[in-house]
């Protein structure tokens, strides 16, 4: 399997569209943010998709960047670094969430609990430590890489514009959860789902274009053009 340009990105363009459908899903029916649920089966597994889709995400907005890194310059260089902190935060989060809380849920609930809450945008009783500044890292670059990655890409018209906008319009409105109920925290995250869905297609269609339309790398001399009998060599030096 020869490793080109073009595989990358498409790569890149299935990544983000898989990441886009488990970041959707795992919104759906998600378990109620306390102790009780820490221990499950269930917490585990969704956590884990969160990992996942993460590295997924990351892999995703690189790709994105890449393709167009002349078109979105200094704005779109801003935005993608925001967003990678920001994926790469949550995925620790998650990998937290998934494989440590569970093993603190019996010795120190109260830690878990205040934990929760800090996660869900609440104020903790209890002090958390660092998790604390690594919540608000995470919170501010997911916000801030999505509108600031989101616009370069709309500006940029390389890839869906559509898709470009909502991401934008879809991780800039999560800062209205703290004043909206907690019963728009799971919804919010869709339309930055569907935004990465349709920039991974769009990506993917983009690079299978791109390398159909791409002429050979190396093509022989035309038999009638007059250079065609002049050797190589003396059509350098000439």
């Amino acid at each position: 399997m020869t490793i080109t340009t073009s595989s990358l990105t498409r790569a890149a363009g299935a990544a983000a569209a898989v990441a886009g459908l488990l970041f959707i899903g795992v919104q759906v029916n998600h378990p109620a943010m306390d102790v009780s649920s820490v221990e499950s089966t269930e917490w585990v597994l969704r956590n884990t998709a969160k990992v996942v889709l993460s590295a997924l995400a990351l892999g995703g907005v690189t790709g994105m960047y890449l393709r167009q890194v002349r078109q979105t310059g200094w704005l779109g260089l801003v935005g993608w670094a925001l967003s990678a902190v920001g994926f790469l935060v949550m995925g620790s989060v998650a990998f937290v969430a998934a494989y440590v809380l569970p093993t603190l849920a019996d010795t120190a609930p109260r830690y878990v609990d205040d934990l929760l809450v800090a996660a869900s945008g609440g104020h903790p009783v209890g002090d958390i430590g660092l998790m604390q500044g690594v919540l608000l890292v995470s919170a501010v670059a997911y916000v801030g890489g999505g509108v600031t990655l989101g616009v370069a890409m709309f500006r940029a018209r390389v890839l869906a514009r559509w898709a470009a906008a909502l991401l934008a319009l879809g991780c800039g409105a999560t800062v209205l959860l703290s004043v909206l109920p907690h019963s728009f925290e799971r919804p919010m995250a869709v339309p930055a789902g569907v935004a990465l869905i349709g920039l991974g297609v769009s990506l993917w269609r983009n690079a299978t274009q791109t390398s159909i339309a791409a002429p050979a790398d190396v093509s022989s001399p035309d038999a009638s053009s007059p250079d065609a009998s002049v050797p190589a060599v003396a059509r350098a030096v000439r």
